[in-house]
């Protein structure tokens, strides 16, 4: 595999300009990663790979409000199970601190940073527009000797929140925005998950990014395109300290996947205005909620891999990571039988108690996974929309006087129907040809139809949880200027099926084991709670259907 970024790094180690690759994958502790994230770090962790050079994990943990340690707990969890492995210990912005001070002493000193005393609202008006220079601050011109006592008296703390910041002196009316005297410190009084309540003012993203890349010796600082604005801005801080090493930052194409949305923002919103049951319920495009959802990593490797890395943004439709993780599980899943929405179907010439013995493959795909025997009774379970009054042409399922196969099993033929009082079908009656055990027809006689069934006998009760969008709108980067994310839920993105029946052995499933439940979809043991409910529970990764073969002109 090649793309522009391994070029720039092959070329960069052929010159010798870079003796060793150090890439590294930063997440900020403020919520839990999302399936953008993943492009982000296998990008770094297999270019360091490839390359035989270092792979790190650090947090940037430069904003205390909304940063707790359970983030970073579930990031290194979520990073193993994708199998990021990282040199030594991870590292953190936060014990860099003291030296993010002592650079911006070093700023200030050189006449490059200033205190500011302006309102935060006065310093964003002041900024200017694209078409429009900025307005420099009345304070601009404070002597270093000035700013040094305001700067410590900062960091004593001194001063209230947005009493003060201290900003770089670079140029108001610079093309880029974020050049115009970008602030450096501000003041937040909030008790940081590491290191308590030592520091009164904390850096900005900007002002620290670069730094710590320097102190960690990185070489190629890999962003996604909304950072090729700020690339300036890293570069400056860089050039006017005395930093250990010079790092470069290099911008590919986010991950913008159909029916999602890859904001930590937004997606914090939904779990605290209860949209979703958390940040791993199976909607979520979070790694642990696709995670419960079924997805393997080995999946969302491939699918970060195949689409690969660009500089250019575009939408990938979400029905090819579906493709990719319904042909992992038609080679690994376990084949089981599940009757979703039961229906009564009593064979009224079988045997009274009678119980036969079928065997069936448990993968015929993979002759190791063997076999199992499945119990066969006259009253049955089997799927209510397998049935229909007056069928369609070309209907191969259950109809009056229509002959079809029962899976592993016999040939019936439905003779009579019990409605409810509302007039729906509340259990079928059949008989069965005895002549036709396994499925085969004794007389070369021919039948379509093929329906999955459970014994009423042993059926075990179930609930199942049917997963689809959680947008209705393809793109959600594209919003009607009145309306917010909530404004696109799919209403229909969850049904629970708590009247269900499984197969015996599918109680003992352990969590987080897949299936292909037959003609229904690929499942999941759920991973909280299968174990812990009186009923087995089990969620739909995905359909049978291929979708994506048809977007993309594949055969199906």
């Amino acid at each position: 595999m090649s793309d522009f970024i391994r070029q720039i790094i092959a070329d960069d180690l052929a010159a010798g300009r870079v003796k060793q690759v150090v890439t590294r994958f930063p997440p900020e502790p403020n919520g839990y990663l999302h399936i953008g994230h993943a492009k982000a770090v296998l990008l770094n962790y297999s270019i360091a790979t490839e390359f035989g050079g270092i792979f790190r994990l650090r947090y940037d943990d430069t904003n205390p409000e909304k940063e707790s340690g359970e983030f970073v707990r579930g990031i290194e969890e979520d990073l193993r199970w994708l199998g990021c492995a990282w040199e030594g210990e991870p590292r953190h912005a936060s014990d860099y601190f003291d030296q993010f001070y002592q650079w911006a002493l070093e700023l200030v000193k050189a006449g490059k940073a200033y205190m500011d005393n302006q309102m935060p609202e006065e310093i964003v008006q002041n900024r200017g527009t694209p078409t429009q220079p900025g307005v420099n601050s009345p304070y601009r011109n404070r002597s270093a000797e000035e700013n040094l006592v305001l700067l410590e008296k900062m960091k004593a703390g001194e001063f209230a929140e947005g009493e003060c910041v201290l900003r770089a002196k670079i140029a108001m009316d610079h093309v880029n925005i974020l050049m115009r005297d970008p602030p450096i410190y501000r003041i937040r009084r909030e008790r940081h998950h590491r290191t308590g309540d030592t520091w009164r003012i904390y850096p900005m993203y900007d002002f620290a990014h670069g730094y710590e890349d320097a102190i960690e010796g990185v070489t190629h600082s890999l962003c996604s395109l909304e950072f090729e604005n700020h690339r300036p801005l890293y570069d400056w801080f860089l050039d006017n300290v005395s930093v250990p090493s010079r790092p470069r930052q290099y911008e590919f194409a986010r991950l913008n996947l159909s029916h999602t949305v890859m904001s930590k923002r937004h997606l914090r919103r939904l779990v605290e205005e209860n949209h979703t049951a958390g940040w791993n319920d199976p909607r979520m495009p979070t790694l642990r909620g696709m995670r419960r959802r079924g997805f393997t990593p080995e999946s969302i490797r491939r699918f970060i891999s195949e689409i690969g890395v660009s500089k250019v943004n575009s939408l990938v439709d979400i029905e090819f990571l579906h493709f990719i993780i319904r042909e992992e599980l038609n080679a690994t899943a376990l084949r089981r039988m599940a009757v979703l929405n039961p229906i009564k179907l009593t064979i009224s010439n079988w045997p009274k108690g009678k119980i036969d013995t079928f065997t069936a493959e448990n993968n015929p795909g993979d002759a190791a996974a063997g076999h199992r025997d499945i119990e066969f009774s006259g009253e049955l379970w089997v799927e209510r929309d397998d049935y229909l009054d007056n069928p369609p042409r070309k209907w191969f399922r259950m109809a009056p006087g229509k002959e079809v196969r029962l899976k592993h099993a016999y040939f019936v033929t439905i003779t009579d129907v019990l409605y409810n009082p509302s007039g729906l079908p509340q259990e079928l009656f059949c008989t069965y040809d005895p002549e036709s055990r396994g499925g085969e027809s004794p007389d070369g006689r021919k039948v379509k139809g093929t329906i999955h069934w459970l014994s009423r006998h042993n059926a075990v009760n179930a609930e199942i949880r049917l997963y689809d969008h959680l947008f209705s709108q393809a793109d959600m980067n594209k919003l009607e200027e009145d309306k917010t994310i909530s404004d696109y839920l799919n209403p229909d993105s969850v049904q629970i099926l708590a009247e269900a029946k499984v197969e015996p052995a599918l109680a003992a499933a352990l969590p987080e084991e897949r299936f292909q439940f037959l003609r229904n979809g690929y499942f999941i043991a759920d991973s909280e709670d299968h174990a812990s409910r009186t009923r087995p529970v089990f969620n739909r990764i995905v359909g049978l259907r291929d979708t994506w073969a048809k977007i993309a002109g594949k055969p199906d």
